[in-house]
């Protein structure tokens, strides 16, 4: 028999399936929305339901603000999984599933600063906001090297300092954008991108087995359409999930 812990153990170790989602406005393939009662609703949320069912295990949700804040909480063990980008910084610390999404990562730029591509970003005078600890303003940094880069603690304060005049582009993914761009008149988001990451449920390292039913969850999710169908109520029918 082998010594390690079965598939369950690994990933449920208290009993209970502890997720954590990061919240935004609107929801997103990788943000949940929160409702004024509290209860977030999106597409992670959609799936932990659908793997906590098939564990036959409760759900708990830890909401957080950013990604940032789920990486660690995942790296010291309060939450079970997340969801998140599986950049390269991240896989250093977790262990992901195969993507469901794909994200491209581009900025919103506000009118009035001659910004109309990515490479009129990256100018001396231009402050670019980004969510701190998200792999979105980790890529931004190393492509800026004029522009300031400024990390803002939620996705509402990173809108506040673009309104108040303090910043001048938002680094941000294609799919989280369209809802804050009609929030800021004539801003526009830029063609292109400057990042292309995976989107999966990450998980503390060195549980092999937790892993791996991560991934034929994930798989099994596609398959059957409920990954589709967790896009569609979410409001997100155009965008195209992982394959």
């Amino acid at each position: 028999m082998h010594p390690d812990p079965q598939p369950i153990q690994q990933l449920v170790p208290t009993g209970t399936l502890r997720i954590g989602v990061a919240c935004a406005p609107k929801p997103t393939p990788l943000f949940v929305a929160r409702a004024d009662n509290g209860v977030c609703r999106g597409v992670p949320i959609a799936l932990g339901e659908a793997l906590a069912q098939s564990l036959g295990v409760p759900l708990a949700v830890c909401a957080a603000a950013t990604t940032g804040e789920l990486t660690e909480l995942c790296v010291s063990g309060a939450i079970d999984l997340g969801f998140m980008p599986a950049d390269d910084e991240r896989r250093k610390r977790l262990d992901f599933s195969v993507p469901y999404f794909v994200i491209e990562s581009t900025f919103l730029a506000l009118d009035g600063h001659g910004i109309e591509s990515l490479a009129q970003v990256d100018r001396a005078g231009i402050t670019v906001v980004g969510i701190a600890g998200s792999t979105t303003l980790r890529a931004a940094s190393r492509c800026l090297s004029a522009a300031s880069l400024v990390a803002a603690p939620s996705i509402d304060e990173a809108l506040a300092l673009l309104k108040s005049g303090r910043a001048q582009a938002f680094a941000l993914t294609h799919d989280a954008l369209p809802p804050l761009q009609r929030e800021l008149a004539g801003s526009r988001i830029l063609p292109g991108a400057f990042q292309v990451t995976g989107v999966a449920m990450a998980l503390p390292r060195d549980r092999p087995y937790a892993r791996a039913c991560l991934d034929r969850f994930m798989v099994q999710a596609k398959a059957s359409g409920l990954l589709r169908r967790a896009f569609d109520a979410a409001g997100l029918g155009a965008l195209k999930i992982a394959d």
